[in-house]
């Protein structure tokens, strides 16, 4: 056995080195080391799944209208997204800490093949009660896919060179919205609905049979039993976050009263506040587990915390553009809801090449401070140009809008993974990405819930002035004063208002229609673009989030195990770091 040198150490590093030839020796080594084919097939296996699991939504969101009409649930619709919505959301990070304990390959194994079971069941459903059922089977599977492939990507490279391959994450997302919409609706239109289902099946195999085959399981925290789990935190972490999912879903929904919910029904708002009572005693529980879901003691790190909350706020203004631009193409526009999507082209455009050159730029330079500055500064910009939306904004002058917001969101699909990966430690790499993963989507639901809540009170302030303004009487506006019956504002927001109008208004009143119609649209033109002031606050927060994260270096190796030092003649053990190994296949 070579005889290792120690020097003492100063926060968790090794200050004495025996020379510069020891530190080139200590080669930079990620934790996994595949030869170069097999990384790239277990890369393309991860973004495989990763797609898959994106491609899932928009393929069946586009075919749910034809998937109700058939099965008679009109009434139960929106469950069948809030299932798979709460069963995803609530198992990132539960798959996240497992896969820190168990190793990324049998979690992500577990998770790819209940997603596919999910996806069979779901195609033979009979009835909306089993297709919600599947539906949420389906999003316990889907709760592996995103953090833990981002766990693998980790994994697989050094700091350094994780950006180029995080920029891909966004990038798959980007492609999978484009696609989505097209795969379904011809699916739908030309096979069977059961189909954009079973779609599934082809690639998500593909990725069971690579990474089964070829990624070794690498798990740094070995030692830890079944009975170390953090059962309480697991169950306190449920039942605080299902009561808010639903209660954030539940906003803007019309109840048996045939009004919409409200933020003070207790379906709403008192779900919010029961789910934050629980979530607090959930952290307290936490800050004591020895084995933490969410481990606390990562927030006391300035860059972690920091791009933690810069997540969420992002994905907070985020989801006023995702949303709101479709709404906006079909009802002032006359698009239909499939090509709608189609239109936020330019914002997609910008996100896939901004997440993809950034993560070339992050791991070209090994720092991300300016790049995340930069691109929350363009989010700004693009969220302050689309608060000038009117009816008549031209397309050229929409996209270019749509461009700048895309290229701000970009980075954040890739450039916060990558500073999250460089300040947790190691052993804890699946629980931080996995937290990011979480509050990303967590984020991106409460932001979609108050813009709901914002849309609808500036719709309601802005038409009857909106109406005037096109020469409608006062006595012909009054009839759209209430928020109900069938020439009041609730029917006014959907699409084909004209042949809506004239067929509620009496026949003296159709020479008005056009007028009516080009008021709503400006109402509606309006309370979108007022929307994006939430976007313009919630980025701002991010920025300042994002200048309080310091520009650190970004490591070029991970600690090797004493068995690798042993190979390497006068190399140092980083032993105040922890146990950490590598894995060599290949």
């Amino acid at each position: 056995m070579v005889r290792r040198k120690f020097g003492f150490l100063e926060a968790g590093k090794v200050v004495k080195m025996e020379s510069a030839e020891v530190a080139n020796n200590a080669a930079s080594h990620p934790q996994i080391e595949l030869t170069s084919g097999k990384r790239n097939a277990v890369l393309f296996a991860v973004l495989l799944g990763l797609f898959l699991s994106a491609l899932d939504q928009n393929v069946v969101g586009t075919a749910l209208p034809r998937i109700v009409t058939d099965l008679n649930g009109s009434g139960l619709y929106t469950w069948v997204v809030t299932s798979y919505l709460l069963s995803s959301t609530i198992t990132v990070p539960i798959y996240g800490k497992l896969s820190d304990i168990y190793g990324r390959k049998p979690l992500l194994l577990i998770g790819v093949s209940i997603f596919l079971i999910g996806s069979i069941l779901c195609g033979q459903s009979q009835n909306m009660t089993q297709l919600i059922l599947f539906r949420g089977l389906q999003g316990l599977g889907a709760g592996a896919l995103f953090p833990i492939s981002l766990a693998v990507i980790g994994d697989m490279f050094t700091a350094r060179e994780r950006g180029r391959y995080q920029g891909l994450f966004g990038a798959v997302f980007g492609l999978s919205f484009l696609l989505g919409p097209f795969i379904g609706g011809w699916i739908t239109d030309n096979v069977s609905w059961h189909w954009v289902f079973y779609v599934n099946l082809p690639l998500g195999l593909i990725t069971l049979v690579v990474i089964s085959t070829v990624l070794p399981n690498f798990h740094p925290n070995t030692g830890i039993k079944v009975r170390d789990l953090d059962y309480l935190g697991i169950g306190l972490f449920t039942l605080g976050v299902v009561p808010l999912m639903l209660g954030l879903n539940n906003k803007g929904l019309t109840n048996s009263h045939g009004t919409l919910n409200n933020w003070t029904d207790l379906t709403v708002g008192g779900f919010v506040v029961f789910s934050i009572i629980v979530l607090i005693a959930f952290v307290l529980v936490e800050l004591r587990a020895n084995q933490p879901i969410i481990p606390m003691e990562l927030f006391r790190n300035r860059n972690y915390s920091a791009t933690q909350l810069a997540t969420f706020m992002v994905a907070f203004g985020m989801f006023a553009s995702i949303v709101f631009l479709p709404r906006y193409y079909q009802a002032v526009r006359g698009i239909s809801a499939t090509k709608s999507g189609y239109m936020l082209w330019p914002l997609l455009v910008g996100l896939i090449g901004s997440s993809i050159s950034t993560g070339i730029l992050i791991s070209k330079i090994g720092r991300y401070k300016v790049v995340l500055l930069t691109s929350v500064t363009l989010l700004c910009i693009g969220a302050f140009l689309m608060t000038h939306l009117i009816r008549d904004t031209s397309d050229p002058t929409l996209w270019a809008w749509m461009f700048v917001v895309g290229v701000g969101i970009g980075p954040s699909m890739s450039a916060f993974t990558v500073v999250v990966q460089n300040s947790a430690p190691l052993q804890q790499l699946g629980a931080a990405t996995s937290t990011l993963t979480f509050l990303r989507q967590i984020g991106g639901s409460v932001g979609l819930a108050i813009a709901g809540t914002l849309f609808s009170q500036s719709f309601t302030q802005q038409l009857p002035g909106q109406l005037g303004a096109n020469g409608v009487p006062k006595q012909v506006i009054a009839r759209f004063a209430s928020g109900g019956g069938s020439s009041g504002q609730g029917n006014l927001t959907g699409v084909n208002l004209t042949a809506q109008l004239n067929h509620t208004l009496p026949p003296s009143l159709h020479a008005l229609v056009p007028r009516i119609v080009a008021g709503v649209d400006d109402a509606f033109s309006v309370a979108i673009a007022n929307v994006f002031w939430l976007t313009v606050s919630a980025s701002i927060l991010a920025l300042l989030a994002v200048v309080a994260i310091t520009d650190q270096p970004l490591r070029q190796h991970t600690a090797m195990s004493a068995e690798a030092a042993d190979a390497v003649p006068g190399a140092e053990v980083p032993v105040a770091e922890g146990p950490r190994g590598r894995v060599a296949a290949g």
